[in-house]
């Protein structure tokens, strides 16, 4: 069934269409499983016919099925799972939002709560978390729920914004542990010229600076809550050590190796949101200039003067749903350095319903030069616009006139409970 909340035209101009959107998005409910782009391996395929689970034919599907116009993973016997990270993000959105936006919202804050205790990876003395599917390196398979950095970290994050709601001893427990899991099992130094943490495995000694920032972020947030001073030693030291990777116009590569140099959005923008955070935790500004200058290549290089957002820096397609996302999320939160960057943060929402707004209640993936993939992914796609429209939301929150003027429940009903995700 399609909903019609706002007018195209004059969307930005009359905000209510922002509440609408959230109260759709909600309508998805992310209690309920959903599909990823990267979860090609969790296909029956792999079991019924044991000689396609090679390197070769998984990376062949993994690819096909992300790049894919039309989303054939029912037909390929991939189930929807539920995904600790989507989980997290939805968390982290219902601390954000109003119970007039969300009048359920203590009740999915609790139900995210009991999702990530369940959800943590088996095996591990602490608190951490994986992905919902395997996924190829290139020397094996990395199986489902084995903890990584990246996912273990919005968990974690997630845990501490319900914790700073509601005081619930439980969430600052389980983040302590996971960072205890980052501090024992995945720091690394050499010989004191590097510091780093290990992201995809343990095992993998590489500088990947956005992972670096989101666990040094963590860290720091971590000691400052519970006076544990052995946290802050190694997150500054990361922290120095990645934004020393910095290029003079501001940007940083994906990762040290040369097949990692390449400039993106979104984990610039985790690089930009996780030093933002690292100098509050710390109370330091050590690192003021870096991200100044951090952020002024981010507002040059990836949102275009009509508000779409850019996936790399160097060229427009593809539109990514995940840019989006960030876009909104990196321009609201460092508007204080650009008064353009609130109103361009609208921009890029505006954008983003003309062009990759279904109204059935989800966002498409991607936007490519010729064609649109309209598949809705709970990740990739719901759980961060939803993270986006409540920082949005709760930005114009922050004012009696402007929270006038920005929202209504129904949009938020939809994000999570729209077909295909349920």
């Amino acid at each position: 069934m399609a909903h019609r909340f706002y007018d195209r035209n004059c969307w930005v101009d009359d905000k209510t269409g922002c509440r609408e959107v959230c109260g759709i998005v909600l309508g998805w409910r992310p209690a309920r499983a959903g599909y990823d782009p990267y979860d090609a391996l969790n296909s029956r395929l792999f079991s019924a016919f044991p000689f396609l689970n090679s390197r070769w034919p998984r990376l062949v599907l993994t690819q096909g099925l992300k790049r894919s116009p039309i989303d054939v993973r029912r037909f390929l016997g991939v189930p929807k799972t539920q995904n600790p990270k989507a989980l997290g993000l939805f968390l982290s959105a219902f601390v954000k939002l109003s119970e007039a936006v969300v009048p359920d919202r203590e009740e999915l804050i609790l139900l995210m709560i009991d999702r990530l205790q369940v959800l943590r990876s088996p095996g591990s003395p602490y608190s951490c978390w994986g992905y919902s599917f395997p996924w190829q390196m290139r020397k094996g398979v990395v199986p489902a729920g084995t903890p990584n950095l990246v996912c273990t970290t919005f968990a974690a994050g997630a845990l501490l914004d319900a914790y700073d709601h509601s005081g619930d001893a439980r969430c600052l427990s389980m983040a302590t542990s996971a960072a205890e899991y980052i501090l024992k099992e995945l720091y690394w130094t050499d010989g004191g010229a590097i510091h780093s943490f290990s992201y995809p495995l343990p095992t993998v000694r590489i500088q990947i600076y956005n992972a670096n920032f989101l666990a040094a972020a963590l860290l720091c947030r971590i000691s400052k809550l519970t006076g544990e001073g052995k946290f802050l030693g190694p997150a500054i030291e990361v922290t120095r050590c990645s934004v020393a990777k910095q290029k003079q116009d501001g940007s940083w590569h994906y990762g040290e190796m040369s097949s990692q140099h390449w400039i993106d959005n979104f984990h610039t923008g985790f690089n930009l949101g996780a030093l933002r955070a690292i100098g509050i935790y710390a109370q330091t500004t050590e690192f003021e200039d870096s991200l100044r200058r951090g952020f002024e290549f981010y507002r040059n290089h990836f949102i275009r003067e009509d508000g779409a957002p850019k996936y790399f820096h160097n060229r427009t397609y593809p539109i990514d749903i995940h840019c989006v996302a960030q876009s909104i999320i990196t321009l609201t939160e460092f508007q204080d350095l650009d008064s353009s960057s609130l109103p361009m943060a609208d921009k890029v929402l505006q954008w983003a319903m003309d062009h990759m707004w279904d109204e059935q209640g989800f966002f498409y993936y991607r936007v490519l030069r010729l064609l649109t993939i309209r598949t809705s992914y709970m990740r990739w796609s719901q759980a961060w616009m939803l993270l986006a429209l409540a920082t949005r939301l709760s930005e114009s929150n922050g004012s009696a006139s402007r929270s006038e003027n920005c929202g209504s429940p129904a949009l938020v009903s939809n994000i999570t409970n729209g077909p295909g995700n349920d």
